[in-house]
């Protein structure tokens, strides 16, 4: 009977000390937090997110995963039909003057759609799929040492009769702008999207 007592006693004052410990980790805010998520490659890579880019940069790739899009981009400095067109035989195409990476307003990246069974050029399609992005959907479009990152905020179907696409100056944004060619008037899907961070590349 006597080691019952002893032991009973024992664990009561084991019970005691712990609770006096804990309240006393607890008033000076000692007690470690509890996180619901797991530490992984994918949150590591969010802690690298950088600060503010002082130099602009020239965009040279865009991806899409939730359509498959990869593309390199090109930056040509004249406005001119012909060479618009033939930057689009290589992938998307910044338009000359709108917003490099880093830089306060929009960038506004063209690409070719074509919807023909075989091309022999895989650029004639490679923005066949942006209508498809949705609100929330990240766009990664990269420069040579940085990825700059933009949520999608909206999708729009752009009729053949306007003669211009509205850009935002204030803020960061990217527009996504589908076309057969810079001189035609026809309907041309538009996307919208917002910076939301630039990252390191791996």
């Amino acid at each position: 009977m006597t080691w019952v007592l002893k032991t009973v006693g024992f664990l009561i004052a084991t019970a005691v000390i712990f609770l006096l410990s804990f309240a006393i980790l607890l008033a000076f805010d000692l007690v470690p937090e509890e996180t619901s998520t797991p530490v992984t490659a994918a949150t590591q890579k969010e802690e690298r997110m950088l600060g503010i880019i002082e130099q602009a940069e020239e965009p040279i790739r865009i991806v899409a995963k939730d359509i498959g899009l990869d593309a390199s981009i090109t930056n040509p400095t004249n406005k001119d039909i012909a060479t618009l067109d033939k930057a689009l035989l290589s992938g998307a195409v910044r338009y000359p003057g709108t917003a490099l990476l880093g830089e306060e307003g929009t960038a506004l990246l063209f690409g070719h759609s074509s919807y023909l069974p075989v091309v022999q050029n895989k650029n004639y399609k490679i923005f066949n799929k942006v209508q498809e992005l949705e609100e929330g959907a990240i766009i990664s479009v990269y420069s040579g040492t940085r990825e700059y990152r933009y949520k999608v905020v909206r999708q729009e179907l752009a009729k053949a009769t306007a003669d211009r696409i509205a850009l935002a100056e204030n803020g960061k944004f990217l527009k996504l702008v589908t076309c057969n060619t810079f001189g035609a008037k026809e309907d041309r899907f538009v996307v919208t999207a917002e910076f939301v961070g630039v990252y390191e590349v791996e």
